[in-house]
């Protein structure tokens, strides 16, 4: 039967039974070459996902996401809501990014390095094994009754899960506050840390309850990369699939025919046995799959085992499958990548052009200007800094292309701390024999001592005739 003959498994999800009920997934202990490289690759992501909190550059953490404060720390540099437009523009060559990646390489991003794939599959599956046993076994223990053997088992695994998701949420969380805020956190009593306690406490539950009880479904429900892959994918596009020219028609091996009259495929089901959510791949591509490659060992195991090629489940694509052909760049792959490497260029200059001191002024709302002696004008101005350095930094204001003064309403510099931010407000003083048109565009450097950090610009609004 080829995938074309029956497509009733695309109406309902393979974990659901007939009554909507779900069924469990005791996916079989996975074996073979591209087990033990993503086994290899997932050493690498927990050795970055672990060490990473720990690095700092001039003071600062590598890598800080502190959502609450809207304080933003990429290799280094730390970012505030004004830079929000950088973030915006990297987001969006984020997603062009992932379409590209997908239209080129379908899911190998999930089963390769998604952390939810590489925590479930490789740290809390794993553990499973060790503690349960292989599918068969654990298919067994869940049937019987609570005898002491199964209590030891279940209480055993579900301490360590738990033991472990609250070490990762731990980890997670050092990327929103920080390692020595997270240090702090366990080190001096609840009550001075009391949200972070709770973040932790929080984000351990949700990790407990996806890795224990929800597993796949956070793939095959709650993730849309899978729903997206439908809009994504292209017949060229690379995916883990069946080859149903060479596999069919199925039919059970026989070790001493003489003829052959059937496909490769010996209708075996390893490799529904080994798949984590569940699914088929015989019977085509799939939204849940996640592409994690145990069909593919189990499928070259049973070939190895009957002596035919290797190859019958693989990375292909269905051009692939269906005329032989090999994975082409396309023209909308090409165009893809044309706009995301513009996206980069402008994302880079921003980044390399962004300043460590900036403001932002704005006239007093509500307020006209006002008429002074010595025949001059003023305008009322707020002004906010944000410092992005480590250092506190005593700000003075002055006029960069216009007569006139500055005028602090509060008498003194502005001092804004290290990673803070400030506030002030202050008078601009022209001459009244200066102000000739109602909008004046002015120019105000920001000096720390005698050195200019930055120039801020703004509007002088002065009467409909000159004064």
């Amino acid at each position: 039967m080829t995938q074309e003959a029956d497509s009733s498994f695309r109406d309902k999800l393979a974990t659901l039974d007939e009554k909507g009920k779900r069924k469990w997934v005791y996916a079989k202990r996975p074996s073979g070459r591209f087990y033990r490289s993503r086994t290899l690759v997932s050493v690498f992501f927990f050795a970055i996902f672990l060490s990473l909190p720990f690095i700092k550059v001039n003071g600062r953490p590598l890598f800080l996401f502190n959502i609450p404060e809207a304080k933003f720390i990429i290799f280094g540099k730390i970012f505030w809501p004004q830079d929000f437009f950088i973030f915006g523009l990297a987001m969006v060559a984020f997603i062009i990014f992932i379409v590209l990646f997908t239209a080129a390489f379908g899911r190998l991003f999930c089963g390769w390095v998604c952390p939810q794939t590489i925590f479930m599959e490789m740290v809390f599956r794993k553990i499973e094994y060790l503690i349960e046993g292989d599918a068969a076994e654990q298919r067994l223990l869940n049937a019987g009754g609570w005898t002491n053997k199964k209590i030891r088992k279940k209480l055993l695994k579900h301490s360590v899960f738990f033991l472990l998701s609250f070490i990762i949420a731990n980890f997670f969380l050092s990327y929103i506050i920080g390692m020595d805020e997270l240090i702090a956190t366990i080190r001096e009593p609840v009550s001075q840390h009391s949200g972070s306690l709770l973040g932790m406490i929080v984000f351990s539950a949700v990790f407990y309850a996806v890795y224990a009880w929800f597993r796949e479904q956070a793939c095959t429900v709650v993730c849309p990369y899978g729903r997206l892959q439908s809009v994504l994918l292209d017949k060229n596009s690379m995916a883990v699939a069946y080859n149903y020219h060479r596999g069919e028609p199925r039919g059970k091996f026989k070790k001493k025919a003489t003829i052959e009259v059937q496909g490769d495929c010996i209708d075996c089901f390893q490799c529904v046995k080994v798949c984590p959510t569940g699914i088929d791949i015989r019977n085509g591509i799939q939204m849940e799959c996640v592409g994690c490659t145990a069909c593919i060992d189990a499928c070259d195991k049973m070939m190895d085992a009957i002596s035919k090629p290797r190859g019958l489940i693989s990375y292909t694509s269905e051009n692939g499958i269906a005329n032989g052909e090999r994975l082409k760049f396309t023209l909308r792959m090409k165009l893809y990548s044309a706009l995301l490497i513009v996206l980069a260029g402008v994302l880079s200059l921003l980044l390399i052009s962004r300043k460590d001191v900036d403001g932002t002024i704005v006239r007093a709302p509500g307020q006209l200007y006002q008429e002074r002696s010595n025949d001059s004008l003023s305008n009322l101005y707020t002004i906010k800094v944000v410092n992005k350095t480590l250092k506190d930094i005593a700000l003075t204001l002055k006029l960069m292309d216009a007569p006139g003064r500055v005028l602090s309403a509060e008498g003194k510099e502005i001092l804004v701390r290290k990673e803070d931010q400030g506030k002030s407000s202050f008078f601009i003083v022209l001459p009244g024999d200066y102000v000739s048109k109602r909008k004046i565009p002015l120019q105000i450097g920001l000096f720390d001592g005698d050195q200019l950090i930055t120039k801020v610009e703004t509007n002088f609004m002065g009467p409909f005739v000159r004064f």
